[in-house]
């Protein structure tokens, strides 16, 4: 092809039009016989058989039905067929389907240059690549092709009025054109001017052999004599002496000096005089061989031309890659037999552009030299609808072409004689190879030019396009640099579509296409400027960028246009933004400053009254005066124009004076603005508290605002919450443990259980493990003295684990300092020893008591007396105040705690078990030494069984105990009591009596008995006697082994009697129970049917008649019978099988209950329904009757009879209805309860068939009601009859008009 299949793409409408009115194209093509005569004969009409007529004499000989086997037919005795141009190197062209192929023309060096100084100008030469010299400046001027100058040859001379000479009939059979057409009369129309080149429209590079120039890049597999010097036969030459030969390719072909190599090189076309002396040759034998073309860019390729020295291949195959070699497509399969060479190939027709087929008109024996193969990559034949689809795009782009031979024609003595000398005359021989094709440039370029790093030859078809109408890219795929106002479009016809250059005001030279804003304009313009200079921006770079404005007085494409902006930056909106331009619309004026809320000024560089420190991260500019009313001085909200300080009560601060002073909160409009945090000293960690809502940072579980109150289920300690029983002690000699019992109702003057009885001269040891705070601890004594003078000394020793570190709190302690002397006075229940004792958390202690001496009335001295002995309660320590930092720390507030801790005698409370009210002043102070010993609040811990609930006295810690359960967490029985558990625990109740003591063992509650008592509580009597304590023997008749201690009833008497003393027969049973268990008139069970526990006893009970000695059952209700064996009247059942019973019957209270008939006594169904009842459960209202027959209101039925359905009527006076409701079932348009009137609008109630509307003429009635037994209608003035449809009397008209009457 010499030009752009696609530029001719683009006409191929017109054309076909214009053969339609020759009329040679019907809707399959030119297919029809008559086309020869005319110029369609280049079409597909040619595959027919119109070749062997006398259409070969017309010169449509010259097109494609050269294609066929036509030249060995009969045409081969014209003129054209005499010639022997076929063997030569036109077959790059498309002549040899001509009658040219015969003429010697293309032997010449014209093809080189100009075909136009001989006769050939006629033919197709003009359109190859002598078109780039100056032929069209000789003869052929005076042709029509010479209107468009040299344009022309680079694109499609087809489109011209060039068609109408023989040349056009000849050439542009290679070409796409074959399938428009080649009178091209009627497209001359849509053609640009070529003579002005690419200016006034599409325009197209020429196309070219893609050989010439690329010697290097074309390769084979294999070459005769590429290693060493190789010999060959021939089979044509049999006139010749010489058959045999040799080859040898190591140099290069040189017409002179090696004229025995044969490179795949020799095959690119030249002109010189050697031409048919050099060729391609493989080696012999070898059928697998392939020929490749790599190409350095893509290209779009039209078809190729192979003229071969030797036979042609029997089999072939033609592929291509468009990725440079990566990936392979076969473009067409050719075979003497494709059947068995290529199975499963298909062989034709092409339906599609890319269908992959199989063809064998070139692969036949004969020629055995000169032979041809063509291929072309668009079949003329088949239309095209868009030349532009990205299917043809990729059909025609290749980057690399490839020829794989793959079978060698041979005749046959090869399979008979394997010798090396049959194979050396079988090989493939090519003298030429024409692959034809052009860069691609939408119709935007005219020339190529040579890509980068590629040698320029003369004749050589370049890839890179020089592109006009503003695009650029290696294929003008593109926009060119600041033309992007339009979108890229190829090139068509007349219309160049060239890319619109942007229109930046002067201000840019960059732009990009932006598709939203082309459609947004219309598609007038879609170009977006980019990097606007000047301090422009926009679309068209007619607007001023931010911070600057649009100076009126500058003309719009000036580069001072836009002028900075002078407004203060952190005082403008936007950082310093200004008006842009003047807007009156919009109150905008050039320049103009935009302040921030808070700003003023014609700069926007000061703060208004009432603000301060004009700030850019400020979106208003400045801030308001935060000067809280609370905590200033002065009310009014003045402040410091730059630090915005504000004047501060005196314990208020911040900045705004919205703070509280550290230690203080509730902030207010008090004098001093904030109050004291007065945080508890122990409850809280520190004096610090939230300045929000006072909330102090309180201890453990400790809550309120001060820290002063505890979470639920914790508690505050007593003074002498550290308790230490003494009958829990390790006892001494002589020692014992005396318990005492609580007195309901009085005060209990000890702790624990009791008391620890120690005779003098003896010891208590008390092991001390639980010490919360490393403190001073006062050593407190509880005891009742049982000697009339006091215990003169006890002797208190503090034994520790070991020697005490100098830096522990208690490093300054002595030994003399853990030997303590105390006296016990008689008139006294508790003592502090004088001196407090140290004690470090952690750390175990054992105290040891020894009760030395006791004090004789007269004042002697009686040491080891038995008789001195002493009840000693507990020990306890208390905290002594002077230890903690919140009494001695120096301060006022601590100065003042100690002051009203000794005055309010706080300690004094703590010794006494019973003591009175503690003041509230106390109970704050010791609150404060109970969180800081015990970092914060204790849990009260109340045992879950033996406490009423969870939670605790909050002072002290005592739970709720349950009855009889005592200590701080109720976890066990008080003394006299026992069984612990979740219902508290039970008196021991010991017998006076018949107990040695009141205190029975607390778990399983036995007292302990003296000798003649028995039982748990020892006030019993042995078995089989009552009365304790004087016991008798128990009277049960026998029947009974014991009786009640303390009424002598007999209890769990046998043989189914009862009774205090078993003397009668129990309910059930019936006899003489005095008379023994051997007589026949014991109790015996009732026959009602049966007797008790049998499942079928139904009395009450029953007796033995002492006349007839017949037993009588007193029978329960709802069985009747001598032997209650039958259901009473008003109930059913079967009681005589097992498990049997009688039960009401169900009837809905609708029967009569002494009747025996009223309901089936076996099933229970209903069978006398009273009060107008039915059903099996007398549960509905009968037939004709309705209500609720749960309540006996079944009413009669009163339906209309004229409205009601008659087939719910037996007479007039019996209907049925709903039996729920009373509805009656009324007729069509029947309403009310008892159909007893018509719907509105409708009369006729007593028709007895429904109601009937009443028919009224909307026009001429009052309204479209009427009387409910005439159905006469209301109707207007001048209007009558029964439904208005008629005049009134003494009216006349047409009353669907109008009526008139008399005046």
């Amino acid at each position: 092809m010499t030009l752009s299949l696609l530029a001719l793409l683009p006409m191929r409408a017109e054309c076909q039009s214009g053969l339609r009115r020759l009329g040679c194209v019907n809707q399959m093509g030119c297919s029809l016989d008559s086309c020869c005569r005319l110029s369609c004969c280049r079409l597909s009409c040619c595959r027919l058989s119109c070749c062997r007529l006398s259409c070969c004499r017309l010169s449509c000989c010259r097109l494609s039905c050269c294609r066929l086997s036509c030249c060995r037919l009969s045409c081969c005795r014209l003129s054209c067929c005499r010639l022997s141009c076929c063997r030569l190197s036109c077959c790059r062209l498309s002549c040899c389907r001509l009658s040219c192929c015969r003429l010697s023309c293309c032997r010449l060096s014209c093809c080189r240059l100009s075909c136009c100084r001989l006769s050939c100008c006629r033919l197709s030469c003009c359109r190859l690549s002598c078109c780039r010299l100056s032929c069209c400046r000789l003869s052929c001027c005076r042709l029509s092709c010479c209107r468009f100058r040299l344009s022309c040859c680079r694109l499609s001379c087809c489109r011209l009025s060039c068609c109408r000479l023989s040349c056009c009939r000849l050439s542009c059979c290679r070409l796409s054109c074959c399938r428009l057409s080649c009178s091209l009369a009627y497209a001359t129309a849509q053609v640009p001017d070529h003579a002005h080149g690419c200016t006034h429209g599409s325009c197209y590079p020429a196309t070219g052999d893609l050989l010439v120039g690329r010697e290097k890049s074309l390769k084979a597999s294999s070459t005769c004599g590429s290693r060493k010097k190789e010999p060959y036969c021939i089979v044509s030459h049999l006139q010749d002496e010489k058959k045999c030969f040799q080859c040898d390719s190591r140099r290069p072909y040189d017409p002179v000096y090696n004229t025995i190599s044969h490179r795949i090189e020799n095959v690119i076309t030249t002109f010189k005089p050697h031409r048919k002396k050099s060729w391609w040759q493989s080696e012999n034998g070898k059928p697998d061989v392939f020929i490749q073309l790599d190409l350095e860019a893509e290209f779009h390729f039209t078809h190729l031309i192979m003229t071969f020295k030797t036979f042609r291949p029997a089999a072939m195959v033609i592929e291509r890659s468009a990725d440079f070699g990566r990936n392979w497509q076969v473009y067409r399969y050719f075979a003497y037999d494709c059947a068995s060479v290529f199975p499963g190939i298909s062989k034709g027709p092409l339906r599609k552009v890319d269908d992959v087929t199989c063809e064998s008109r070139y692969s036949d024996i004969e020629p055995s030299t000169e032979g041809e193969a063509i291929y072309r990559v668009l079949d003329p034949a088949i239309r095209i609808e868009d030349p532009y689809s990205p299917n043809i795009q990729n059909q025609l782009k290749i980057t690399n072409l490839r020829v794989n031979f793959t079978k060698l024609h041979t005749l046959g003595d090869n399979l008979l004689d394997s010798r090396v000398e049959i194979k050396e005359k079988y090989y493939y021989a090519m003298y030429e190879l024409i692959i034809r094709g052009n860069c691609f440039c939408y119709g935007h370029a005219s020339e190529c030019a040579p890509i980068d790093g590629i040698k320029d030859e003369e004749g050589m078809v370049h890839g890179r396009c020089v592109c006009k109408h503003n695009t650029k890219g290696l294929n003008c795929e593109l926009c060119d640099d600041f033309h992007n106002d339009v979108p890229w479009r190829p090139a068509e016809g007349r219309n160049t579509n060239a890319c619109k250059k942007c229109n930046c005001n002067g201000h840019s030279n960059q732009c990009h296409f932006d598709m939203a804003v082309y459609l947004a304009t219309g598609n007038a313009s879609g170009g977006v400027c980019d990097d606007c200079l000047h301090n422009t921006m926009g679309r068209t770079c007619e607007m001023c960028k931010p911070f600057y404005y649009l100076n009126p007085s500058r003309d719009i494409r000036d580069p001072g246009v836009c002028s900075a902006c002078d407004c203060d930056p952190d005082g403008s909106l936007n950082g310093g933004i200004c008006d842009g331009h003047d807007e009156p619309s919009l109150g905008m004026v050039a320049g103009r400053c935009r302040c921030k809320d808070h700003v003023e000024g014609p700069r926007c560089d000061k703060c208004k009254s009432g603000f301060f420190g004009l700030s850019a991260e400020n979106p208003r500019g400045c801030q308001t005066c935060q000067c809280d009313p609370r905590g200033t001085v002065s009310e009014r909200p003045q402040c410091d124009p730059v630090s915005g300080d504000c004047f501060c009560k005196r314990q208020v601060t911040g900045r705004s004076c919205g703070q509280c002073l550290p230690e203080h909160w509730a902030l207010s409009h008090d004098l001093n603005g904030c109050r004291d945090c007065d945080c508890d000293v122990g409850g809280a960690t520190d004096n610090h508290c939230s300045m929000e809502n006072g909330q102090c940072r309180c201890r453990s579980y400790m809550v309120g605002r001060q820290c002063t109150q505890v979470e639920s289920g914790y508690f505050f300690m007593a003074l002498d919450h550290y308790i230490y029983e003494a009958e829990l002690a390790m006892l001494g000699q002589g020692c014992s443990v005396e318990q005492r019992e609580h007195q309901p109702g009085r005060p209990t003057t000890w702790t624990g259980t009791g008391f620890a009885k120690v005779p003098e001269g003896s010891s208590l040891d008390f092991s001390i493990n639980i010490i919360p705070y490393s403190m001073e601890y006062d050593l407190l004594i509880r005891y009742e003295s049982q000697m009339p003078r006091d215990l003169e000394e006890v002797r208190v020793t503090i034994i520790r684990p070991g020697p005490i570190p100098t830096s522990s709190p208690c490093g300054n302690t002595i030994p003399a300092d853990d030997m303590l002397t105390v006296s016990l006075p008689a008139g006294s229940r508790f003592v502090v020893l004088p001196q407090s004792i140290c004690l470090e958390r952690g750390v175990s202690y054992t105290l040891h008591f020894e009760f030395s001496r006791y004090l004789e009335r007269n004042n002697v001295l009686i040491p080891g007396t038995t008789a001195a002995n002493i009840l000693v309660d507990s020990i306890s320590l208390l905290p002594r105040y002077s230890s903690l930092e919140m009494f001695i720390g120096g301060d006022p507030a601590s100065i003042a705690r100690k002051q009203s801790y000794e005055r309010y005698r706080c300690h004094d409370g703590a010794k006494s078990v019973t003591r009175p009210q503690i003041s509230d002043v106390c109970a704050k102070l010791i609150t404060s030494m109970s969180a800081i010993i015990n970092h914060g609040a204790l849990a009260c811990q109340c045992d879950p069984q033996g406490s009423v609930s969870s939670v605790c006295d909050m002072r002290g810690g005592q739970c709720r105990c349950r009855s009889n359960v005592i200590g701080r967490r109720c976890d066990h029985c008080g003394p006299g009591t026992y069984g612990f558990g979740p219902a508290g625990c039970k008196a021991c109740e010991c017998s006076l009596e018949g107990a040695v003591t009141r205190f029975c063992d607390q778990l399983t509650g036995q007292c302990p008995c003296s000798q003649g008592a028995f039982g748990q509580r020892c006030d019993g009597c042995q078995a089989g006697h009552w009365g304790f304590p004087n016991c008798k023997q128990c009277l049960c008749n026998g029947h009974a082994e014991e009786c009640h201690q303390r009424t002598g009833a007999c209890l769990n008497c046998r043989e189914n009697t009862g009774g205090d003393k078993c003397d009668r027969c129990a309910n059930g049973y019936y006899g003489n129970p005095v008379l023994g268990t051997g007589n026949s008139n014991r109790c015996q069970p009732c026959p009602c049917p049966d007797g008790p526990n049998s499942g079928r006893y139904f009395a009450t009970s029953c007796h033995q008649d002492n006349r007839n000695r017949q037993v009588v059952c007193n029978c329960n209700q709802g069985y009747t019978g001598s032997r209650c064996e039958e259901c009473a009247p008003g109930y059913y059942g079967n009681p005589s099988q097992p498990g049997g019973r009688c039960q009401p019957c169900r009837c809905s209270n609708n029967i009569d209950m002494s009747d025996l008939d009223a309901c089936d006594r076996r099933t229970g169904e209903c069978e006398k329904c009273l009060y107008n009842t039915e059903g099996p459960d007398c549960g509905v209202c009968k037939s004709g009757y309705y209500g609720d027959a749960s309540r006996r209101n079944c009413r009669k039925c009163t339906c209309n009879f004229l409205g009601t359905e008659q087939t719910q009527c037996t007479a007039r006076d019996e209907c049925v209805c709903q039996r729920a409701t009373g509805q009656c079932q009324c007729l069509p348009n029947t309403i009310g309860l008892t159909c007893d009137h018509c719907k509105p609008n409708y009369w006729n109630l007593a028709s007895g068939r429904g109601c009937e509307a009443c028919g009224c003429e909307p026009n001429n009635a009052v309204n479209p009601a009427c009387n409910e037994f005439t159905g006469k209608c209301q109707c207007r003035d001048g209007f009558g009859g029964k439904t208005c449809t008629d005049c009134q009397e003494n009216y006349w008209g047409d009353p669907r008009i109008q009526c008139r009457g008399q005046h």
